[in-house]
């Protein structure tokens, strides 16, 4: 049988389905309690200003192509395909760019858009353009752009506090924990593309190329998973070490990571759960427990902590069970941001009674509401 004479792949249409079913525990805990603020969006909006927003549409809208049944017919048939999946009612304007490393980015915060770097047209099949695509969708659901903005805007304060050690030290706490939520809001992204797609292989290709380029004739999936395992629990205490300077700051797990990451969460069986109707539905997200959310989130860190075959954590277990307490300070940390927010909300409502203008407004430097700010985003080949 022909490649044009092959059925398509049956997927399922996953009707009403929460961005809660693919986001990651710690991740969720996050999220939840930055919905539940009174006046989030006013605070980064007087903090930040939509002029960043605008200004970057405006530049993808001058340079790039609008993607849609006239232009990348192809690119829009699998756009609509994960987007139907997903059950997303209006989809994002997508657009393409040119660049020649693989990577796409979700943008905004009012009227969220995609862009596709010109590279995964050609480099990605249609199965693994279609999980991309499912992942940039899965990061708009999610709301992900929103707290990547206030990421920026705390980097930014950090900066300018930087002569006053006890502010800078508070701030830098609070960026460390919001920059370990972004790296587990990219394995939710991996997750809804996985959603979208509903085939692990590509999924994994798509990684797989992520990491090594576009040709895969040369590359075997399980030896890339068998590397994945060697990164995860593999070497010594010196490894465990090098491994926290490469991630602490950074905003991406390793693409090596996320393979692994993905392979468990199928492994658990919570993708298939999902693909057989179990899974939280939008209609009941205004019922969402802020603090059992992030009680899950913490209780993911203590599982991952104590199953974890790292030289460093596998120390710190014999050493106590007061290491599992790290679990409870990261999971703990939506907590911690929501206190900073509340004042953040009361500082940003004396600002605008007295009708000042807030630090960063109208600035168009750095392309504002994108879920690419910050940290290492900027890095070629990489799916944000």
């Amino acid at each position: 049988m022909s490649a044009a004479e092959t059925p398509a792949r049956r997927r399922t249409t996953l009707t009403g389905i929460s961005s809660r079913a693919w986001e990651h525990p710690a991740d969720r805990g996050a999220l939840v309690a930055l919905r539940e603020l009174r006046g989030f969006d006013d605070v980064v909006r007087t903090f930040f200003g939509m002029w960043n927003e605008r200004g970057f549409r405006l530049s993808v809208l001058a340079s790039g192509i609008r993607v849609d049944h006239r232009q990348y017919p192809a690119v829009w048939q699998r756009y609509t395909e994960a987007a139907a999946t997903l059950d997303v009612a209006e989809l994002p304007e997508l657009y393409v760019t040119q660049s020649p490393w693989l990577g796409a980015e979700a943008v905004g915060l009012e009227r969220p858009f995609i862009v596709l770097n010109s590279a995964c047209v050609p480099q990605l099949d249609e199965d693994e353009l279609r999980c991309l695509l499912g992942h940039e969708l899965g990061h708009v659901g999610s709301g992900h752009a929103v707290y990547k903005t206030m990421l920026m805007i705390l980097t930014r304060w950090a900066a300018n506090l930087s002569w006053l050690p006890v502010g800078a030290f508070a701030l830098r706490a609070i960026i460390a924990a919001m920059l370990e939520w972004w790296r587990k809001a990219e394995l939710s992204a991996d997750r809804a593309g996985l959603l979208a797609g509903q085939d692990p292989a590509a999924a994994l290709r798509l990684l797989m190329k992520l990491a090594g380029g576009g040709d895969l004739s040369q590359i075997d999936t399980t030896a890339f998973l068998e590397q994945a395992a060697e990164y995860s629990g593999g070497g010594d205490l010196r490894d465990s070490l090098h491994k926290i300077r490469m991630t602490a700051w950074s905003t991406h797990p390793t693409p090596v990571a996320r393979a692994g990451q993905l392979r468990q969460w199928i492994d658990s069986g919570a993708y298939g759960r999902v693909l057989g109707g179990d899974y939280p539905r939008r209609d009941d997200d205004r019922a969402t427990s802020v603090s059992e959310e992030i009680r899950a989130a913490a209780e993911s860190y203590r599982e991952a902590f104590g199953t974890s075959t790292d030289p460093l954590v596998g120390l710190l277990r014999r050493l106590g069970d007061g290491a599992a307490d790290v679990g409870e300070w990261v999971g703990g940390g939506a907590g911690r941001a929501r206190s900073w927010m509340d004042a953040a909300t009361e500082a940003a409502g004396r600002a605008r009674r007295a009708g000042r203008t807030a630090p960063g407004a109208g600035d168009t430097t750095n392309g504002g509401g994108t879920a690419s700010e910050g940290g290492d985003a900027g890095s070629p080949g990489t799916f944000r």
